[in-house]
């Protein structure tokens, strides 16, 4: 939901000064390329494109970018994208250009209050989401992923220095199939008191 809303705000206030409102029919979300979320760097990308009268996106070019990944990310994203027609004419062009800033963050589709789901979390639970999965798929389920969101957002990326950020990060990373085995052995652990200490004490 958050992603439509950020979206419609981006269209409509970019088209208000021009003869066009553009309106989001099939808008995919870029992906995020999975080795840049596992290692917490987030980043933006600042995209031209050109909308058609016929709704298709023409002419996608990268005009900034914190990360090339994500930047190719963004390109396949908004190439897919489309709008609703509109009939060329009068006050109205045949095609629109637009100027999209996207961000990659993590936290985005994380719950308000992350760090208090995660102080509250027991080893139990991680146990059931992890039950059927294999085991170079742990870090990427709830609960690391989660805490990886939990030290990429917005305050804390002012707080913590980036290098130190992504250095807990890649330290929880590979504390992950410990974390694992330690809950399967004690299922009434809190998953919080298994995490590296400089990410607990920020919990």
């Amino acid at each position: 939901m958050r992603w439509i809303s950020f979206l419609l705000l981006l269209v409509v206030s970019l088209d208000a000064r021009a003869g066009v409102i553009l309106i989001p029919e099939d808008n995919p979300k870029p992906a995020y390329p999975r080795h840049l979320q596992r290692a917490g760097i987030t980043g933006n990308v600042r995209i031209s494109f050109v909308v058609s009268a016929n709704g298709s996106v023409e002419r996608v070019e990268v005009l900034e970018s914190d990360h090339p990944d994500m930047a190719e990310a963004a390109t396949v994203a908004i190439a897919k994208w489309r709008f609703k027609p509109w009939v060329a004419g009068g006050d109205l062009p045949a095609e629109q250009g637009v100027i999209a800033p996207l961000v990659f963050r993590l936290d985005l589709d994380s719950p308000i209050h992350t760090n208090q789901w995660l102080r509250k979390l027991k080893c139990r639970d991680v146990n059931e989401e992890l039950r059927y999965t294999p085991e170079y798929a742990w870090i990427d389920s709830t609960p690391f992923h989660y805490t990886r969101s939990y030290l990429s957002n917005v305050f804390h990326t002012t707080q913590l220095p980036d290098e130190q950020r992504l250095e807990w990060i890649a330290k929880l990373n590979r504390k992950v199939p410990i974390i694992v085995r330690q809950c399967r052995s004690s299922p009434v652990n809190k998953y919080m008191d298994l995490l590296p200490t400089e990410i607990r004490n920020l919990l």
